[in-house]
This record gives C-alpha cells, structure tokens and sequence, in this order.
C-alpha cells in the first residue's frame, strides 16, 4: 500500500497503458481519477477497477478541460497528489508527406497537453502545499529520430524535455516531476501502428509488429503491466529524492 491516502489522477487511462496504471495505483492504496476523452470507456474502467476508481471527462488539447478535471479531483478527494500525463497520439508519414493538420493534432495532445495538465496539477499541488509527483510518459521515439515518425519522435523529444525543466523549476515546491519512456508495447494503439507501417513500407499486416518484437533484447514486445512497477515507484516516496530523469523501461531497446 505504498500509496495509500493519495490521490492520482491519470490522463487517457480507460485502456491500455494508462489503465494498467490506474489498476496498480488503486492496488496500492490511491484514489485514481480514470481521465479520458471518452467518459462512457473511462466509467466502464472505473467500474472495473472499483472503489477505488472514479471517471472524470477530459480532453487535454482544451485548458478548460483541464481545469475541470483537477477541479473535480479537487471536489472529489480534497486535492491532487499524483498526476501521470500518458495521454497520447500517434501518426506517421515520410518527411514529404507530413500534413500541418497531423502535426497540429500531435503537438496539441502529446506535447502542449503534456505542459498545460503539468501545469494545472503544480498550481493545485502548491496551493495544497504538500508536494506531490508528476510523471510524464515519453517513449523511445523521444530518443532519436526514425524515417518515417518525424512529428511523434519530436512531440516525445519535447516530453522529455519538459520532465527535465519541469522538474528543475518545480522541485523547490517538493513536487518531483520525472518521466517513463516505454519501448514497444503490445496495445491497440500498435495495431494501429503495424496498419500505417504496412502502408508506406509495404509490408503485410503483422509482419512489423512481428519484427519489431523479434528485435527487442528482452525477446517480446513489452505489455502494459511491464510498465507499472516504475510507474508506482515514481508516485511512492521511494522516489523522493529523484528529479528530472526519464527512465527507459524497453526490454533492452535504448541505454543511457
């Protein structure tokens, strides 16, 4: 129970990697907001999960948006203790074909949503005046660049990048902001990915996600559940004492 009496709130957590999380905060003892766009799959998540869980409706490319939701944390619980921004998209196209529509869309959810739910959490976590943890999930994708994933590579540089200023600037409220860059994870969202893949590279459907799972160390793509152990010791007090770092959590994939 590492968590106990906390209270998080999770973006984009009615499925996968965020639900996951959600499962293994309210294990430990939190009171987990299940936030998401879609507030009928974050309610079905909540019920599943049970007391512990509750949904609330956010999209985090709108600030009013995202001001309701730490305000009915706040209503719920009586504040905000943990906060992880794992609301995300993904495209991909060659350089030549990237639309200002797509690059928009990305920017808007991975990155400024990143920042503008970051900085909502620190206002009401510094008025409260009693810390609290912020998690921000990157990717291997924010480590280096790839042919074909130009604006999703970029957008999670950028989350990196914001974990180390942020936590920088923020520490000194006794809010440790630090962050998790994932491999490849076995999700709906890689079907996804395996069907835009199969487009511009000309492959079967299957046959990247096939390969790129082969090519992890560990020998399998990664699952939610591998992600949840640093995602509950980021929130505990275990990490305390930890500012500014993104840790890679890939099977291998990517060493720093």
């Amino acid at each position: 129970m590492r968590l106990a009496g906390k209270s998080a709130l999770i973006t984009g957590s009615a499925r996968g990697i965020g639900k996951a999380f959600a499962e293994a905060y309210a294990r430990e003892g939190a009171m987990v907001a299940i936030a998401d766009i879609n507030l009928e799959a974050a309610a079905k998540t909540a019920a599943e999960i049970g007391g512990k869980a509750y949904a609330v409706k956010l999209d985090v490319s709108d600030l009013a948006s995202i001001e309701a939701a730490v305000k009915a944390v706040e209503t719920r619980t009586g504040g905000l203790d943990i906060l992880v921004n794992n609301a995300a998209l993904f495209d991909l196209a060659p350089i030549v074909e990237i639309t200002k529509a797509s690059y928009e869309k990305l920017f808007s959810v991975n990155v400024a949503g990143t920042l503008f739910m970051l900085q909502a959490a620190a206002r009401s976590m510094i008025a409260a005046g009693r810390g609290g943890k912020i998690i921000n999930i990157a990717s291997q994708a924010g480590r280096r660049g790839e042919a074909l994933v130009a604006v999703y590579c970029a957008t999670k540089a950028a989350v990196i990048s914001l974990t180390q200023s942020a936590g920088l600037d923020l520490i000194k409220h006794r809010i440790n902001v630090n962050g998790i860059a994932p491999g490849v994870v076995d999700s709906d969202m890689w079907d996804d990915v395996d069907a835009l893949f199969a487009k511009y590279e000309n492959r079967p459907k299957g046959e990247k996600k096939r390969l790129v799972g082969e090519s992890v160390p560990y020998g399998r793509m990664g699952k939610a559940e591998d992600l949840t152990g640093m995602a509950v010791f980021l929130a505990s007090e275990d990490a305390e004492y930890i500012v500014a770092q993104t840790y890679n959590v890939d099977g291998g994939q990517w060493m720093s």
